[in-house]
Order: C-alpha cells, then structure tokens, then sequence
C-alpha cells in the first residue's frame, strides 16, 4: 500500500517535502518555481515540477540498477515522487567535468576548461551563507559527515557521473557539472537524495554548445521551458529505446 501524504514538513527553492503515515517514507513534490543567485533571481519554468519529477524519476531509477543506493521508491504522480526518510547531510558534493559558472570566477579558469579526472568540490548547505566552498576538513571538524561517510558520498558522486555522462552523451548532451545531496537511513547508510534535474547540473547541447539548462534562465537566454522539456524527451525516448 501506498503512503498517504499528511502535512508538509518543509519547503524548499523548487520542492515541497511532506511526512506520509508511514515513519519510513515522505513524499516529495516538484513546483515550477525557479530561482538562481541564492534565490535573488526569482521566476517560473512552465511545467518544470511535472518535468524535473519525470526525469529525475527516471534517472533515480536508472542509478538503482547500476548500484547506487538512492532515497527514490517510485514515482506517485505527475509532480510527487516516494521517498525514503532520510537525515540530509549538510553538505552538497559539486562534480566538475569542464569549468563553469562560479568556479571560473573563483580562480579566473576559462569557461569550457576540461577537467581530468573530474573535479569534486563540497559547499555547505545553508542559504543564508549562500552555500560556502569548504574543505573536507571543515566537514570532519563540524561533525558534518564522518570520513567513512563522505568516502561513500565521493565514490557514489564518481560512479554517478561515470554513469550519467555516458547517458547524455547518447542523447546529445555533455554533463558540465552537477551538484548532488547524500542523507543518512535509520540504519545509518548513506543514500544519494534529493533530485538529479537541469536545475541542478549543466548540459550543454554537443553540436551547438548551448546549455540546455537553467543557465539558460540564470543569464535570460530565454527558451528555459523549451530546453527543459528538450532534455526530458530526448531521455524519455533513450530509456524507451533502452527497454
């Protein structure tokens, strides 16, 4: 049996989480709010919930079956997704596969400079810090994660961009980077969490070059909803074909 949804426990940029009457599970629901700068920019993408819900479902479970625990159960309905119960570690894992966005201002790096093997980076998850750049030994010292902890949230962001990386690369597109979230079971494993969406990486078009994501709302390129929904069908059509 399905778990039913009760009452929101907190709200997010772009999601909704909500507690259901079973201790072990929550569900979380997609909004079509998009915000950037540390939610100093602020809009909607037409559709992006119902979007992000379908391709980070399907990319979740793409992961499940190539051995990457995550907090994805099933997929409910057009913008809410089952979820395990989980205690977020506090800090985001960055994978960089070229130079993008604030790293390129940060050490005066070229936009396109490819970085071999990947480049993993940790921010500390706070909004009202503006999630700062930190290093492992920050997250030892505040208790953040263990190193056995973040030696698992490190192999798992690896073995998902090995993974995703060869996806969009079928379907046309090159992974520039992504941001990832781990959380904690009951039972203490650690669990990939929170969503894998063009909101929270950057795809750029392999003939053109043009981000297919929401640098394209970021820096008023204009067509967001087209792109968004661009890269939702062309995996659709990829796992499609894949069955």
């Amino acid at each position: 049996m399905t778990p039913k949804k009760t009452t929101p426990i907190r709200e997010g940029k772009s999601k909704i989480l909500y507690s259901t009457d079973s201790p072990e599970h929550v569900i979380q629901f997609f909004k079509d709010d998009a915000t950037a700068f540390n939610a100093l920019k602020k809009g909607t993408i037409k559709n992006k919930g119902f979007i992000n819900n379908k391709v980070s479902s399907a990319l979740f479970q793409y992961l499940e079956n190539h051995g990457v625990k995550t907090h994805f159960v099933h997929y409910l309905s057009e913008r809410e997704m089952l979820c395990k119960k989980l205690e977020i570690i506090p800090v985001e894992v960055v994978v960089r596969n070229r130079a993008a966005g604030s790293i390129c201002k940060r050490l005066a790096i070229q936009k396109g400079q490819t970085f071999e093997p990947a480049l993993i980076e940790f921010f500390y998850k706070s909004d009202a810090l503006g999630d700062p750049l930190i290093a492992e030994s920050h997250i030892y010292h505040f208790k953040w994660a263990t190193p056995k902890e973040l030696e698992v949230m490190i192999t798992q962001s690896i073995r998902v961009n090995d993974l995703l990386k060869s996806v969009f690369s079928e379907i046309g597109l090159e992974l520039i980077d992504f941001k990832l979230e781990f959380g904690r079971e009951a039972n203490s494993n650690v669990l990939l969490a929170d969503e894998f969406t063009a909101d929270g990486c950057r795809l750029w078009d392999k003939k053109t070059g043009e981000p297919m994501d929401k640098d394209r709302f970021r820096q008023d390129l204009g067509g967001v909803d087209e792109a968004y929904l661009e890269v939702s069908k062309r995996l659709q059509n990829y796992f499609e074909a894949s069955l």
